[in-house]
């Protein structure tokens, strides 16, 4: 397994992490299989999606952010249960194919850490499938 350790900046961010997680899979020495990618946060997910256009990010934070409001009387005493909803409905992991050593993500593709309660330090775990 290999640990991929990453700061946000913002409450809610989307952080493209697909050149970390290629190095880890090689890093593991896979060449033929698939990996995980695993996030142990209540409060962040990882999702697959476009790299290619920023537009794409903007929107989808902005269709959550409509979906599950900040504010919206919950009852969870900490305050932050839109980012629990927003981890939720992203995942905690996605897997991805590697081939000859090389993950096979389409061409607009991207692997995406999703951050909903930010700033925070968190970790990203990749192991072998």
């Amino acid at each position: 397994m290999k640990k991929i350790s990453l700061d946000s900046n913002y409450r809610t961010e989307f952080i493209d992490i697909s050149e970390q997680v290629s190095k880890s899979a090689n890093e593991l020495g896979i060449r033929d299989g698939w990996i995980s990618v695993y996030i142990p946060h209540t409060t962040a997910g990882v999702t697959i999606n476009e790299h290619a256009d920023p537009d794409v990010v903007s929107d989808m934070k902005d269709v959550l952010d409509r979906l599950v409001p900040w504010e919206g009387g919950y009852r969870h005493a900490e305050g932050n249960t839109a980012a629990h909803v927003k981890a939720s409905m992203m995942g905690s992991s996605v897997r991805v194919l590697v081939r000859g050593g090389k993950l096979q993500m389409g061409t607009w593709q991207g692997i995406f850490f999703c951050e909903f309660d930010g700033p925070r330090s968190r970790t990203i775990w990749v192991a072998e499938g």
